[in-house]
Order: structure tokens, then sequence, then C-alpha cells
């Protein structure tokens, strides 16, 4: 990888999309910002529905945004939630990241405040199964 990501970039986007969230029944609004293979920065916010499994999480709308722009690399990805606890991607979203991004892609978690925590992929999710998996 080039130059270390502008997290501070990603942490605008996040935070901006955020308040745009739509969660009339959680009312816990998540937003996450990636930095494509391209050099742009895709944000997502979390889309709930009365039905409730068919919402969407933050990170998916994002990687949605990165796919529709055309990149197909994660090369950063930062995700924003208010409350103490770290807001870090659910196992499902965990797994979206892992299509588009490598073990050592940094995955910042924020609170209101800017960034909390860091880790890589592989710290968040290990020995886990993608693309490299199937046969071709």
């Amino acid at each position: 990888m080039s130059a270390e990501p502008d997290l501070d970039a990603l942490f605008a986007a996040a935070k901006a999309v955020q308040q745009k969230a739509y969660a009339p029944y959680s009312r816990f609004k998540v937003g996450a910002a990636i930095l494509g293979d391209d050099g742009k920065v895709y944000p997502g916010c979390n889309v709930e529905n009365a039905a409730y499994p068919v919402g969407a999480c933050a990170e998916a709308g994002a990687i949605s945004a990165m796919i529709a722009g055309g990149a197909r690399t994660i090369r950063a990805i930062v995700v924003i939630g208010d409350g103490a606890e770290l807001v870090t991607p659910c196992g499902a979203c965990r797994q979206r990241i892992r299509e588009f991004a490598a073990a050592e892609t940094p995955i910042a978690i924020a609170g209101p405040e800017g960034i909390r925590a860091r880790f890589s992929l592989a710290g968040l999710l290990p020995a886990s199964f993608g693309p490299a998996n199937l046969p071709t």
C-alpha cells in the first residue's frame, strides 16, 4: 500500500453521513466511510426497515457506493457510532469488508469526538474465508 490513509477525512465523511442515517426504530445512527483504491471516499449510513432483518448496515451502504463508483478495493474504513462502547462492524459486515479488503487494511472505530480504536481486518476477522479460498 502507498501512503497512510487520511483517517481524518474518512472520519469527517463518516460523521457527516451518520446524521443522515434512517434509524426510526433503534435511534442508533451509524456512519461509515471507505477510502477506495481510486482515492475517492465513499460514505454509507444505516437504513432501518419496519421488517427488521431487511435493514442495511452503514458499512454495506458504503461498500455498495464504492462498487457503484467503480472502485474495487477498500484501502481503509472508518465506522462511527454513539455511546460509550466501540461500534465495530457486525459479523456480516466484517465478511462484506473481507470481500474487498486485504488482511492489513485499517479499520478505525470512532465516536463523536474522533477515532477511538484502530484494527486491521485480520484483527477483527482472523482466519477469514474470502475469494482466495474459492477455486478459480
